[in-house]
């Protein structure tokens, strides 16, 4: 793993939170606001967010849809955390599994080592309805990864939930040279639809229990409590107390639990724990602490038959490295009026390509893929030495109407952005003569679309 010169006791510590989302979503389309579920009003804005939902609509029309742009909800998630700066790094999408990685900007270039992969567990592992889908990388040199499953239905299956659980952690794989497996990694967060039952209790205890808020008398008879007694997989990974309501089955738009006929006892179906990995070499030079600040249900929202749980965590680590491993700027103004130049430096040796390249993006920007436009840093070099290269930028490749931009290097072997710019403001003055400011165009559209 690459490391800047800094010795281990000489780098800092980062004190990062991360707030993750679990949400069995039952096919439905997104509510119109998601400011509670990822409590956008508090003071304190996260480093990272982790979303995992099931169950989105996954019908063969609506997939095919979906893949060739982007689903409702990853686009209410962009939408929602780009104007606040975070950015989506990673995700992956298995029939009704998504798993959404974002980022606050500033952390984007110490992610690395991106990977994702799946593993199917319905119909005899031929179908994505259930199973596992799962992003790991490094952030600042700590292996993390994060596993999101729809485990089996039903109260009589707990068994088979945990034997799913095992068979996804054996088939699922990455870098062998690093960590080929989940339980390899420093820090595994396993979250989801786990969808294990109460069981014993009847109808009548259970809901006087959740009314009374006495809900540590239920907690003996949580099969995944039960299960963690005799298995020792499940007593390697750590939980907050169930302190909140069963999160299943509701009606919809409802706070009141499932009164169809089949009436279904109510369950902390919907989990979110983590696993240390106590035999991690590294531990001792460069640790890791984990803490869980919050662990929760949000009754606000009624469009599924499950309420979304919320964990929030607090990471204090050293960093491996404090330096990104490229350092790029914009050369003098920039203007559509004329040509530009980029200038980037490496910091530390890593393994450019002739398929690198540097894109231009707009402060606020949701992926990669965002860009206005880019340029390949070697076709379009124009100088280099040791220390920094030039690359040139056409300016019919500059927008008229740039605003606030920002460069972002992009390793085509790491797959993810290792450096990225100070903000900078992109203009044109024929733009502006010709009265074709940003205001203008806007009062343009909706004059258009009035």
């Amino acid at each position: 793993m690459e490391r800047d010169w800094l010795s281990s006791s000489l780098r800092s510590v980062l004190h990062s939170q991360l707030h993750m989302v679990t949400w069995n979503v039952a096919t439905a389309d997104p509510p119109d606001d998601i400011s509670s579920l990822l409590h956008l009003n508090s003071p304190k804005a996260p480093d990272l967010y982790v979303i995992g939902l099931q169950e989105v609509y996954s019908a063969p029309h609506r997939f095919i849809i979906d893949m060739a742009v982007e689903d409702s909800w990853s686009h209410l998630f962009m939408s929602s955390l780009a104007p606040r700066g975070y950015l989506k790094v990673s995700s992956i999408r298995m029939q009704g599994l998504l798993l959404l990685f974002f980022s606050k900007l500033a952390h984007v270039p110490f992610i690395r080592d991106i990977q994702d992969t799946y593993s199917r567990t319905g119909i005899s592992g031929y179908w994505g309805n259930k199973g596992g889908v799962s992003i790991r990388l490094s952030f600042y040199g700590h292996m993390l990864c994060f596993l999101n499953c729809h485990l089996a239905a039903h109260m009589q299956y707990a068994s088979q939930r945990v034997d799913e659980f095992e068979y996804i952690l054996d088939t699922q794989t990455f870098d062998p040279k690093k960590t080929p497996h989940i339980l390899d990694h420093k820090l595994v967060f396993w979250f989801g639809d786990l969808n294990f039952r109460i069981q014993d209790h009847g109808m009548h205890f259970l809901r006087n229990c959740i009314t009374s808020h006495k809900f540590n008398l239920l907690w003996s008879k949580d099969q995944l409590t039960m299960m963690k007694k005799t298995e020792a997989l499940l007593q390697e990974f750590d939980e907050g107390p169930l302190d909140f309501q069963p999160t299943y089955k509701f009606d919809r738009f409802s706070d009141c639990y499932d009164s169809s006929g089949k009436m279904r006892k109510p369950a902390w179906t919907d989990r979110i724990l983590w696993r240390k990995n106590t035999k991690n070499q590294q531990e001792e030079e460069f640790p890791l602490k984990l803490k869980q600040d919050s662990y929760t249900s949000n009754m606000e929202y009624g469009v599924s038959d499950h309420k979304p749980v919320i964990g929030i965590f607090t990471l204090e680590l050293r960093k491996m490295y404090e330096a990104p491993l490229v350092r790029v700027c914009a050369e003098g103004e920039w203007s559509a009026d004329f040509d530009a130049m980029v200038i980037y430096s490496p910091l530390q040796p890593f393994p450019s390509s002739a398929w690198d390249w540097i894109g231009l993006y707009k402060v606020g920007f949701r992926s990669v893929s965002d860009y206005i436009t880019y340029t390949w840093v070697k076709d379009d070099e124009v100088s280099f030495n040791d220390e920094l290269t030039q690359v040139y930028v056409s300016k019919d490749e500059i927008p008229a109407l740039g605003g606030e931009c920002v460069l972002c290097y992009y390793c085509s072997t790491l797959q993810c952005i290792v450096g990225i710019s100070s903000p900078f403001k992109v203009s044109s003055k024929v733009a502006v003569e010709e009265g074709l400011t940003p205001e203008n165009i806007d009062g343009l559209e909706k004059a258009t679309a009035s």
